[in-house]
C-alpha cells in the first residue's frame, strides 16, 4: 500500500484541478507517514449561504489517521492506509467514516515497491497526462497535550489482483492492494455523499497511468 507520495507542488494547479485554494502555511511535498501534507474537504461552514464562504477548503494534515483516543502521533506510522472494505468497523478510523468526514488528498505520483526483479524498487506512479491525482480519503482531528486541535488524514485502498498496472507492485506473496483514485467528475459527489463509501470506490483506469522508475533505481537493476 502507499506509504510516500509526492504532494501538488504548483498552486495554480492545486486550485484549477481541486477548486480549492491551498493552505498558505507550508507543508511537506515528498510525503511518508508523519509529515504534514494538504487534503481537500468540504468546508464546514459551506451550508450557511454566505456566498463569501467557499464549497471546499484545502487544510495541512499529518499523513495518518490520528483518532481522537490516541496518546500521542506515533499512531500515524500504521493509519496512512485504511482499507475501505473495514474503514466502518476499525477502531482508528470508524469514527471518521460514520460521520463521513472524507476528504480528497492531491497527488502528483504515488509511489510502490516492484518486486518483479526480485529485488524492491520504487516505483513513481503518475497519471499519463501529468494532472493530479485525486485520492479518497478519510479525515479526523485530534487534541493534542498542548490543547491544540490537530488534523489528520488517510488513503482508502481497494484490492488490486486484476488492475494491469498496479497488480505489479508489493511482494509475490501478499496481497495487490492501491489507493482509491478518483475520477474528477466524482470529487464533488465523494465529498458530499454519505456512507457506504464502496459507491465511489473503483479501480482506477489503467490507461490513465504510467509507471516510471526513477534512474537510481534503474541502477540496482543493472
Amino acid at each position: 500500500m502507499c506509504s510516500h507520495y509526492q504532494a501538488v507542488k504548483d498552486r495554480e494547479k492545486f486550485l484549477k484541478q481541486f477548486g480549492a485554494q491551498p493552505p498558505v502555511e507550508s507543508a511537506k511535498l515528498d510525503m511518508w507517514p508523519g509529515y504534514l501534507g494538504s487534503f481537500i474537504r468540504c468546508h464546514p461552514n459551506a451550508d450557511v449561504g454566505d456566498e463569501a464562504v467557499p464549497a471546499l477548503e484545502a487544510v495541512n494534515g499529518l499523513f495518518g489517521l490520528v483518532p481522537h483516543w490516541a496518546t500521542d502521533t506515533t499512531i500515524t506510522k500504521s493509519t496512512y492506509n485504511c482499507r475501505s472494505e473495514t474503514a466502518a468497523d476499525k477502531p482508528s478510523f470508524r469514527d471518521a467514516y460514520r460521520r463521513n468526514q472524507r476528504c480528497i488528498i492531491p497527488a502528483d505520483a504515488i509511489y510502490e515497491q516492484d518486486w518483479r526483479s526480485g529485488k524492491a524498487i520504487p516505483t513513481r506512479i503518475e497519471h499519463v497526462s501529468g494532472d493530479s491525482l485525486g485520492i479518497a480519503g478519510l479525515w479526523s482531528s485530534w487534541k493534542n497535550p498542548k490543547n491544540d486541535w490537530v488534523h489528520s488524514l488517510t488513503m482508502l485502498t481497494i484490492n488490486a489482483d486484476a488492475h494491469p498496472l498496479m497488480n505489479q507492485f508489493h511482494k509475490p506473496t501478499d496481497e495487490k492492494r492501491m489507493v482509491a483514485i478518483l475520477a474528477p467528475p466524482h470529487y464533488q459527489a465523494w465529498l458530499d455523499a454519505t456512507n457506504p463509501v464502496m459507491d465511489f470506490i473503483v479501480p482506477f483506469d489503467a490507461e490513465q497511468l504510467q509507471a516510471v522508475v526513477p534512474k537510481i533505481a534503474q541502477a540496482a537493476l543493472l
